[in-house]
């Protein structure tokens, strides 16, 4: 239609909510589907955290906010920042938004020029390519494998910096691999950009505090102050705090970056919701204990999948490290014959035939820059992964 944007050809809608949709419809239409690609947990937000938006509601916090945040939140992120991450921003250096997309759109709505560079580790979050397509930018995907963990080696980082870079989006625990960084693996990272001053890190820590196994979470700022000036921290109460639908995300980053971010969202929502943000205050200021019992959860969660998916023919699947995400392989089911009589020959078959055959919708690989791999949700009961995998290894089995 010739009445649309241009921009609208260099973008994809978002993979994970197509699937998502889809498992809904199949529900509706009366199928036993058990739907495995929404990334949010399934726990309801803490009690604390509603009771402060109820008692914002009735103290009459429902007016229009300053565009950059409600004080007392840009005060409880600059101290979470400090009190967690050894980072010590003003509360003018932080700006609340409508959620992680929007902190990230404002970011390289800011700063992207036609020709601008942005490398982004695959497999990656589908929204950084399409996001960065919008904003003019070019993205420029660098493969890692899954002997290491998917993890960006230096030597990869190294290769994909050019004179247009601008950025390095640096995700860790990683959507969709789950894999995160120790100091040392990033201190290897940060060692290179050291050597490109030019290039800025836009760094996205969603996925903080979901980490297992007594790892510990660094993020590049903490690990290389040298980087402070050129790095935007990224975070946000959705996963941890199981606030998806609050949408309230943040960051803290140079404040020149932080202005010209302000200015653009000034021009785009204003600011994010009041109800929401006095939630979040609570949310950061408030007991953090239930974090440490839902990160228990977690973990049983990624065992138990982690287990079922290494047991099924064809299948290869690494232990990630953090989030609630497996990324595992379907490599040596390629070639392979399904039920239907469908020779699958992409990771995008292997899931449409997965979900036709048994009723199980995930996310395919390819959607996140690399496959043939399948990006799996555990965030939902023991009883709905233990049969999702079983079907998974039914249908496996059933390849000829």
């Amino acid at each position: 239609m010739a009445f649309l944007a241009d921009a609208l050809s260099r973008v994809k809608p978002s993979a994970t909510i197509a699937v998502s949709q889809k498992a809904r419809e199949l529900k509706a239409a009366g199928r036993d589907v058990i739907g495995l690609g929404a990334g949010e947990p399934d726990f309801d937000t803490p009690d604390n955290i509603k009771e402060a938006a109820m008692d914002a509601i009735k103290r009459g916090e429902t007016k229009y906010t300053p565009v950059a945040g409600i004080p007392p939140l840009r005060e409880a992120i600059a101290k979470k920042f400090k009190r967690e991450n050894g980072l010590d921003y003003d509360p003018s250096q932080v700006i609340v938004g409508t959620g992680g997309k929007q902190i990230l759109f404002n970011a390289f709505m800011a700063t992207l020029n036609k020709g601008d560079e942005v490398v982004i580790p695959a497999p990656y979050w589908v929204s950084y390519p399409e996001m960065v397509a919008i904003c003019g930018g070019t993205a420029v995907p660098v493969s890692t494998s899954l002997e290491n963990k998917f993890k960006l080696s230096p030597e990869a980082l190294e290769a994909a910096i050019t004179p247009k870079t601008k950025w390095l989006i640096f995700n860790s625990p990683s959507n969709p691999s789950g894999g995160a960084y120790s100091h040392d693996e990033l201190k290897a990272l940060t060692d290179v950009l050291m050597r490109h001053p030019h290039v800025w890190v836009l760094t996205d820590d969603m996925y903080e505090h979901l980490v297992y196994d007594d790892f510990q979470f660094v993020t590049p700022a903490q690990v290389e102050p040298a980087l402070y000036d050129r790095t935007l921290t990224m975070n946000g109460v959705s996963k941890a705090y199981a606030m998806t639908g609050w949408r309230i995300g943040y960051a803290a980053g140079p404040i020149e970056l932080i202005k010209a971010m302000d200015m653009i969202q000034g021009q785009q929502t204003s600011g994010a919701c009041s109800i929401a943000q006095w939630a979040a205050v609570e949310a950061l200021n408030g007991p953090q204990d239930f974090i440490e019992t839902n990160k228990a959860l977690f973990k049983g969660r990624r065992d138990l999948v982690v287990s079922m998916l290494n047991q099924a023919t064809g299948i290869e699947c690494p232990t990630p490290e953090g989030a609630f995400y497996v990324y595992p392989s379907c490599a040596a089911l390629m070639g392979k014959t399904a039920p239907s009589g469908k020779v699958l020959e992409t990771d995008a078959d292997f899931v449409t035939e997965l979900l036709e055959a048994e009723g199980v919708a995930v996310v395919h690989g390819s959607a996140f820059g690399q496959g043939p791999n399948f990006r799996i949700s555990y965030a939902t009961s023991d009883e709905l992964l233990e049969e999702a995998c079983s079907r998974i290894q039914r249908f496996c089995a059933s390849l000829k």
